[in-house]
């Protein structure tokens, strides 16, 4: 009995002992994730590049790289990464639509299609290449769209703060605080970056190169307009919150309007792929003829010139911006 006693007791002070040393861990690596993100958001956003002067000039870029970067690819891909709010980096994607390519080419070779197997490798592996650089835009797409939704509150609780007696930096922290992701992290490195000396000028003009949607840029110049100017900040907030919540109220109206149109769109555009898919998997040889004939294969890729032309036109007539 003592035994099983004393092996109980081992056992509860063990995980005890585990449990505080892992919550200190975590509890010390949140730390340093914070503190990397409030110095990154200097750096990122910093007038001044830091230059290393024991760099060798001597060691050249490789021609891809210098080639991305002379293109501008390189940072389109990384201002992209930053605003899907994806924990992803360059490397990573590449890797990603470098994997996707091999297994949709392997995908191609198996298609019973009659055409050489390098150009099914090649066709179906550039379309699949793309669906990460796809998924990554699309999570751009849908954390602007949330952005966009929590400002109204965040403006209004802002303005309530300031109202009470708080100064605009400690109001700043209290929104970072109180607001749900992604805006609250936005706001935290607003905060971050002014509590480490920088100006408010430049630590607006950085909220709004990473939270890239009109509202914010509006906010912002509505902050430095009063500070030069003077006014009731509070107030201006919360008209700006109401005219945000108005146009909010505009554009569902627009998007009710234009479901038909955008409905209509994808239909047209799906139609046709799904009628080929299933005249492969029914009749494998059915389009034979046609591909393998000079003009059949003309018609095909005037076909699909059309389907890209046609999907183009409908999207700008249903798009309206509000």
């Amino acid at each position: 009995m003592t035994v099983l006693v004393s092996f109980s007791f081992l056992t509860i002070l063990a995980l005890l002992l585990f449990s505080i040393s892992f919550g200190l861990k975590f509890y010390e690596t949140q730390r340093k994730k914070k503190l990397v993100s409030m110095l990154r958001t200097v750096t990122e956003n910093g007038e001044e590049q830091h230059v290393d002067v024991l760099i060798d000039e001597s060691q050249k870029k490789d021609s891809a790289e210098s080639l991305f970067q002379s293109l501008g690819i390189t940072s389109r891909i990384a201002l992209l990464l930053s605003e899907s709010g994806l924990d992803w980096t360059m490397s990573r994607l590449f890797t990603t639509m470098g994997v996707t390519f091999v297994i949709g080419g392997i995908i191609g070779l198996r298609l019973p299609i009659a055409t050489p197997f390098i150009v099914r490798f090649m066709l179906i592996g550039f379309c699949t290449a793309f669906l990460p650089y796809l998924y990554v835009s699309k999570k751009r797409s849908t954390r602007l769209t949330e952005l966009e939704t929590q400002l109204p509150d965040a403006l209004d609780f802002l303005a309530r703060s300031m109202r009470a007696g708080h100064a605009f930096s400690i109001s700043l922290e209290m929104v970072g605080e109180e607001i749900h992701e992604p805006l609250g992290q936005e706001f935290r490195a607003l905060f971050n970056e002014m509590n480490l000396g920088a100006s408010l000028e430049r630590a607006l003009a950085g909220f709004s190169k990473r939270v890239p949607i009109p509202d914010v840029r509006f906010f912002s110049s509505a902050v430095i307009l009063q500070r030069q100017t003077g006014g009731n900040l509070s107030e201006i907030l919360n008209r700006l919150s109401h005219i945000i919540r108005e146009r909010f109220r505009l554009k569902g109206q627009v998007k009710a309007s234009s479901a038909h149109g955008r409905l209509t769109a994808t239909i047209l555009t799906l139609l046709p792929i799904a009628t080929l898919g299933g005249l492969i998997l029914t009749s494998p040889g059915y389009l034979d003829p046609m591909l393998n004939d000079p003009t059949g294969r003309k018609l095909v890729a005037a076909g699909i010139m059309a389907q890209i032309i046609g999907n183009f036109f409908i999207r700008k007539i249903i798009k309206i911006k509000v």
